[in-house]
């Protein structure tokens, strides 16, 4: 066992020889000394968001869980924050667990949490997103599809005066983000997300779909916005994927949707930080392009109409 200090904090590191990525050799310390490395770059985006992790104590070969709830075992100096949940049927909340600083995501990484997926809200303001979400999931494996796909969705934004943001999901496929102000409730934004996505449809019937269920997508990519409601979450960014050689969820500049060797696994744990050094991070400003919902909508009306 080892401790590293941060600042007031100590974060005590243990079985750090321990494999969690066995194809690739990449251990419980490697990741840690990923996390702490790219911590500068990617706290930013997890700031006061509400997380699910993804831990796998036995490496990606085993079974691992998700975890909610934050643990009674977990130092006070982690922040947290209370969410009503899902199921309005249930009067329980969550005590979600928040990632602030570097010291605490170093003490998620000890605990083999490989994978953070993050709330569209930031708390306290949890009803209200701050983003609005579209996960492409290719047909297939063709990956081509998707990046034409992201293309249509960016156009579509910029046209209605939003500020697109791409990102590699370090999975299938891609996310394409836009920040929003957070003057809108989940429903709202959802339903305007669905409408942005069945304009898409319509101009495009033939390689797109609003369709959740595989059997009636026909090869064509799926433009999945329920993610933009509430209690729903999606891959950080720089989070690492529980998959061989550990792919990195790495956001994009917009010209990258071009290159046609772009893959969601391009970027993983052992070259990720290397790009950094090449180039910043192309989402260190999306706040500060946040856009009113209400526009959005009124902009949408007006395009549907001609």
């Amino acid at each position: 066992m080892s401790v590293i200090h941060f600042g007031p904090y100590r974060v005590k590191i243990t079985n750090s020889n321990k494999v969690l990525f066995p194809g690739a050799g990449i251990s419980k310390g490697d990741l840690i000394h990923y996390y702490c490395e790219i911590a500068a770059v990617m706290l930013p985006h997890l700031r006061d968001r509400p997380l699910t992790l993804q831990r796998f104590p036995d490496g990606i070969a085993a079974k691992g869980f998700y975890q909610q709830e934050m643990s009674d075992y977990f130092p006070g100096w982690i922040h947290s924050c209370r969410a009503e949940r899902v199921d309005a049927r249930d009067s329980r909340t969550v005590n979600h667990i928040l990632c602030n600083n570097r010291a605490s995501l170093a003490y998620l990484a000890n605990q083999a949490t490989i994978s953070l997926h993050g709330w569209l809200a930031r708390a306290p303001s949890l009803h209200s997103p701050d983003r609005l979400i579209f996960d492409l999931d290719p047909p297939d494996h063709d990956f081509a599809a998707v990046r034409r796909a992201a293309r249509w969705v960016v156009k579509l934004m910029q046209l209605l005066r939003m500020t697109p943001f791409v990102m590699t999901t370090g999975s299938r496929g891609l996310h394409v983000v836009a920040p929003l102000r957070s003057q809108a409730g989940f429903d709202q934004v959802r339903d305007l997300a669905r409408s942005m996505a069945d304009y898409l449809v319509r101009q495009h019937p033939d390689t797109l779909t609003v369709e959740q269920r595989k059997t009636r997508r026909l090869g064509r990519v799926y433009l999945d916005v329920m993610r933009n409601a509430y209690g729903q979450t999606g891959v950080m960014p720089y989070s690492v994927r529980a998959l061989a050689d550990a792919p990195v969820a790495t956001p994009l500049d917009l010209a990258e949707l071009d290159d046609r060797k772009l893959d969601p696994r391009r970027w993983h744990l052992r070259n990720v930080l290397r790009r950094l050094g090449q180039r910043p991070d192309p989402w260190a400003d999306i706040r500060r392009h946040a856009c009113s919902p209400e526009k959005v909508r009124e902009s949408l009306r007006l395009i549907e109409k001609n």
